[in-house]
């Protein structure tokens, strides 16, 4: 909701919100947008499934912040397993190999900062709508396309074949 002069207040189930698809499974909260408020970056939040990961990737022209709020697992940089755990952040200039990990055996859910945005687009995408207190629907695969989606969208390069 726009209060006055652009500011905004996002309620915690007023984001657009998307199911992801293998390996990362969970779900994303799209909750701010570097289009639609005409600023340098888009923010959210990623819910990884327990076992589940986020590929390793690229952002060739973006500049990636990582605050982990809940969960515990690590951080792919570079081939590098970093532990993290909630309260952790991490840094990602541009071209950095990283990707995620949930090694525990609950949620691990971490927001996200993009500079310049646009990893919204991505998740829409590749996902399916979520609905606040729907239940996850059965692991699902990416979409045929997923490579030209991130080429079009932030990406520099991404594993298509990951490997826990």
């Amino acid at each position: 909701m726009e209060i006055r002069d652009g500011v905004r207040v996002i309620g915690p189930e007023d984001a657009p919100s998307y199911w992801q698809p293998v390996p990362a499974n969970g779900f994303v909260r799209c909750i701010l947008s570097g289009k639609e408020l005409g600023t340098g970056f888009s923010m959210g939040t990623q819910t990884v499934a327990p076992g589940c990961m986020v590929r390793e990737h690229t952002h060739d022209r973006h500049e990636e912040v990582i605050h982990l709020t809940a969960g515990h697992g690590f951080a792919r940089i570079d081939g590098e397993d970093i532990p993290i755990a909630s309260g952790s952040t991490v840094f990602l200039p541009r071209n950095r190999k990283h990707g995620f990990v949930n090694a525990g055996t609950e949620p691990m859910t971490f927001v996200w900062f993009l500079a310049p945005g646009g990893l919204e687009d991505f998740f829409a995408a590749i996902g399916r709508p979520r609905d606040a207190g729907q239940p996850a629907p059965e692991p699902f695969p990416r979409p045929a396309d997923v490579a030209e989606i991130e080429r079009r969208t932030v990406f520099g390069w991404a594993d298509q074949a990951p490997k826990r």
